[in-house]
């Protein structure tokens, strides 16, 4: 891989005798702290609970709705 034009920078700087800008850096630059946590149980239920619901504005035209009208023949 090639080294990048501000890596290049920070080798010649301590070269040079200078200071490293990557001494500088916080310890905590090079740790994810993302938190991730996987599903409970009670979660994915409530997934499988609401999986086929739709919400918004166009509900009542995606759920399956049937109308049937009877009327009487006359003989």
């Amino acid at each position: 891989m090639s080294k990048s034009k501000a890596r290049k920078f920070r080798e010649k700087i301590a070269r040079e005798g200078n200071r490293n800008p990557e001494l500088s850096r916080s310890p905590f630059a090079m740790l994810d702290l993302n938190t991730r946590k996987t599903k409970t149980k009670k979660d994915k239920l409530q997934q499988v609970k609401h999986k086929k619901q739709s919400f918004g504005r166009d509900d009542f035209q995606t759920k399956d709705c049937f109308y049937f009208i009877f009327t009487k023949k006359e003989e």
